[in-house]
């Protein structure tokens, strides 16, 4: 895949960015150090923090990217925002949490992390939620950067190659965490990802990153052959040490099973892949779209959970081979992906 390695992988892996809280700069280097390349996770952080977090990933390493939340905002009801939030008090009182009463709708800095990063450009960017205009991703390529858009369908596949992307990252709903759906009203319906590479790849001569709920060589292979030219893994790195996952995700990853995963808009407004839990059982079914309004909405009671240790009423996100996550360090699980490759 030219677009990776012209930026020095030498393994056809990218640690997909996670955002608040697992991707670190340690996870980043960690993935370099092992040849592939990892993307610090924008998302939820300020221009400045990003900032920071550029700065010390490149002091050690020049392979490596940022992942960017486009803006596609999805403008909460009102009233289903007022009644979601009756809904959710007990949990948030249960941690002395506070339920921001006004719909809080931003675009997660959009514009001051895209003036730094044309400031200071990094090798790879890649955006996920929307899709950036043709004026901003060209900004980016003209100062020397690779870009790369998420997407979930053929028709999303097109519009990103319209919009002038180097990269498609080919998102399967078997990922964890948020979709990169551009529809995200819609719980985006199951789909193979092996099938969905191979239909957007005989429509492109784009390279292809495949994601989502890979966690083997077999897996790997598989999407390699139907035309990816690598692939991106999220899950299967949250128990590494390098990780900022944090102690109550680590023990729900660890502890018995909860089955199955679920896409909920519970958590944020939006479609996301998470591991069961209590909250999700209460609260899943009455949900409304709206993001990032729900987000912020939860936000302050999942902060409390996780400092309480308490798994039940914060976001797990994982995708559907959690049950497969190992302890052990980011070099040793991309090196067991590759093996065979």
């Amino acid at each position: 895949m030219t677009a990776l390695t012209d930026l020095g992988a030498t393994i056809p892996v990218l640690a997909a960015p996670m955002a608040g809280g697992p991707t670190t700069p340690e996870l980043v280097l960690a993935a370099a150090d092992a040849g592939g390349l990892g993307l610090l996770a924008a998302g939820y952080k300020t221009a400045e923090s990003l900032a920071d977090q550029i700065a010390q990933v490149r002091q050690a390493t020049g392979t490596f990217g940022v992942n960017l939340f486009s803006p596609n905002p999805v403008p909460v009801d009102p009233d289903a925002y007022a009644a979601y939030r009756e809904s959710i008090r007990g949990d948030a009182e249960r941690f002395g949490a506070d339920l921001p009463a006004v719909p809080r709708e931003d675009e997660d800095a959009w514009d001051d992390k895209l003036d730094l990063l044309v400031r200071d450009p990094v090798p790879l960017v890649s955006f996920t939620f929307g899709i950036p205009t043709v004026a901003e991703i060209e900004r980016l390529r003209a100062a020397g950067t690779v870009t790369a858009q998420t997407v979930t369908s053929s028709d999303e596949a097109r519009a990103a190659v319209a919009a002038g992307v180097d990269v498609l990252v080919v998102q399967g709903p078997g990922a964890g965490g948020h979709s990169g759906t551009l529809t995200p009203e819609r719980i985006p319906h199951d789909r193979d990802l092996t099938s969905l590479v191979a239909e957007i790849a005989a429509t492109t001569t784009k390279p292809i990153v495949a994601a989502g709920g890979i966690m083997t060589t077999a897996a790997a292979t598989t999407v390699l052959g139907a035309g990816a030219a690598a692939v991106a893994v999220g899950t299967a790195l949250l128990l590494a040490p390098e990780a900022g996952t944090s102690p109550a995700h680590r023990a729900a990853l660890l502890g018995p099973d909860r089955g199955a995963t679920m896409m909920t808009r519970a958590f944020s407004g939006r479609p996301a892949r998470a591991i069961p839990n209590r909250f999700l059982a209460e609260h899943h079914v009455a949900a409304p779209a709206g993001y990032p309004a729900i987000h912020h909405l939860t936000a302050p009671m999942r902060r409390a959970a996780g400092a309480a240790g308490d798994p039940e009423r914060v976001n797990l996100w994982a995708g559907t081979g959690y049950r497969e996550v190992r302890e052990r360090s980011v070099g040793e699980t991309l090196a067991d992906l590759v093996a065979g490759l």
